[in-house]
């Protein structure tokens, strides 16, 4: 088990009131406010209650003692009290409502992409924000965990909006060293950070160079059987459909690897197609073998039709 690195020292009002935290840019803080404007609304009307009904304590605490009714379970039965007052009484409890998420977010190269309105590591952002409010609305704990090829940036988790509106502006503000993506070391990192179990949401296209495979297929097995591991998957149309638009220099912008391409080759698009379906389709078995839940988003669409129907999901499965 090792310990959360501590954060830099910062005042959390730089994001409360709009002035620049140190090192951050005025344009950084009008994004967090932006975002926190148009999330409130789906998490005020939608989400909060969607995620309270979801995500239950993960145990039980005690609460009182009161006279035994008729009824009552005999396994509640406070001997020591029932001893001293002559007549049974049993324990009663409540359930733990305070969770912990973790939110882990893939700043790599591939992330810094998009053809519509924004890139993924925007979308990535305000999805964040969403999870991180409905969390705060219900009084649970919400921490960051930065990663590429490696983890760049951690901050434990703490309950409030002032927190939340910190972890977005660090979403939006820092600038990774990194540009490759090593999700098995984020998520093996995650796993001994959190003491307890935890609702973990990892964003990420989880595009994986082939020789991590299998090492992040047994981290994942790992923590996903410790904590509850939500997938969100973010996409950009232009990486399951290649324009035709002739020769094209494409530049990885991981490896930074550049190659010329014949977009105007239809058997270039199909086989270009069919690669980005399979490995699509091998995450998606991937997930279900270890029981880890997806949510699917694109920068191409509306994010809150995916969210939603995960949680109704969830809600349907919890009824079963």
């Amino acid at each position: 088990m090792i310990g959360w690195p501590l954060p830099p020292e910062e005042r959390d009002e730089d994001v409360e009131h709009g002035s620049p935290g140190k090192g951050v840019p005025r344009e950084v803080l009008r994004q967090v406010r932006l975002i926190e404007l148009r999330t409130r609304g789906l998490v005020d009307n939608v989400f909060g209650g969607e995620y309270q009904s979801v995500f239950r304590g993960q145990g039980i605490e005690f609460a009182e003692v009161r006279e035994y009714q008729p009824g009552d379970d005999v396994r509640t039965i406070d001997w020591n009290v029932t001893a001293r007052m002559g007549e049974p009484f049993v324990k009663q409890y409540v359930e733990e409502r305070e969770l912990t998420l973790l939110l882990v977010v893939d700043l790599s190269g591939s992330e810094q992409f998009g053809t519509r309105t924004r890139f993924k590591a925007e979308l990535a952002a305000e999805i964040g924000a969403v999870i991180a409010l409905s969390a705060a609305t219900n009084n649970d704990r919400t921490g960051l965990l930065i990663f590429t090829d490696r983890v760049e940036h951690s901050v434990p988790p703490k309950k409030g909006r002032r927190h939340v509106l910190r972890l977005i502006r660090d979403v939006l503000a820092f600038r990774p060293q990194g540009r490759g993506t090593d999700l098995a070391g984020a998520l093996d990192y995650a796993g001994r950070v959190l003491p307890h179990r935890a609702i973990v949401f990892v964003l990420s296209d989880f595009h994986i160079p082939p020789e991590q495979d299998a090492a992040f297929d047994r981290t994942l097995r790992v923590v996903s059987r410790r904590h509850d591991v939500v997938a969100v998957k973010i996409s950009d149309p232009r990486e399951l459909e290649l324009p035709a638009a002739g020769l094209l220099r494409l530049r990885d912008p991981e490896s930074g690897e550049v190659r010329v391409v014949d977009t105007g080759n239809r058997d270039v698009r199909q086989r270009f197609r069919a690669t980005a379906l399979a490995r699509e389709a091998a995450m998606r078995r991937r997930f279900r073998r270890h029981g880890v839940d997806e949510i699917e988003v694109a920068t191409d669409r509306p994010y809150a039709p995916p969210l939603l129907e995960f949680f109704e999901r969830r809600a349907r499965a919890a009824r079963r």
